[in-house]
């Protein structure tokens, strides 16, 4: 893989960087073949286990204030996904996709985001769902699980099935009904 243009970031600064050792923080633009957690070696095959997704506490539809700009908006959401400031889960029952956070902080970040560095104004609207949660289990189950419940069920940027919850209790209920299946709130990634 070639590298062009590294940057390495030091507080405010940023600078093109020719080399960068280990517990250096740079930045490589790369259209998406890089994410958060991936490593870069000379040659010999390294994998880091235990780098999770955690189940986001926040929940909400993004809606395009200009629907011509829905190409610019899928891409804004994949980049602002593989920078780790949103999960990015899309229903297969409805077009619109939602985003995921831990705090609310992190929805004034995405959009303000979005419009000064993409030109994709957005708005957000609440959904039915308190919850998400990954679905793991035999493939057979989990697709008999998806025919059940299409409304309820998601795909992360990885497309995993990510079954989304009303509440605590349809949650209990899905879990106390489909014993062969798991509910997961973290995700490992790989």
């Amino acid at each position: 893989m070639a590298i062009a243009n590294p940057i390495f970031f030091f507080a405010q600064e940023r600078e093109t960087v020719d080399e960068a050792v280990a517990g250096d923080i740079i930045g490589i633009p790369n259209h998406g073949m890089l994410r958060v957690g991936d490593t870069l070696s000379e040659g010999e095959v390294i994998r880091f286990e235990g780098i999770p997704d955690f189940a986001p506490e926040i929940l909400r539809r993004v809606l395009l204030a200009d629907p011509i700009k829905a190409k610019q908006l899928s891409k804004a959401l994949q980049d602002m996904a593989e920078e780790g400031v949103v999960q990015v889960l899309r229903p297969i029952s409805d077009p619109s996709p939602i985003v995921g956070v831990v705090g609310t902080l992190q929805l004034d970040v995405l959009s303000s985001r979005l419009e000064k560095e993409y030109g994709v104004p957005i708005r957000y609207e609440s959904v039915s769902f308190v919850t998400a949660r990954w679905i793991i289990g035999d493939r057979l189950e989990i697709e008999r699980f998806i025919e059940t419940s299409r409304s309820s069920i998601a795909r992360d940027r990885d497309e995993a099935p990510v079954y989304l919850a009303r509440s605590q209790w349809v949650l209990d209920r899905a879990i106390e009904e489909w014993p062969k299946l798991k509910f997961v709130s973290v995700k490992e990634r790989g």
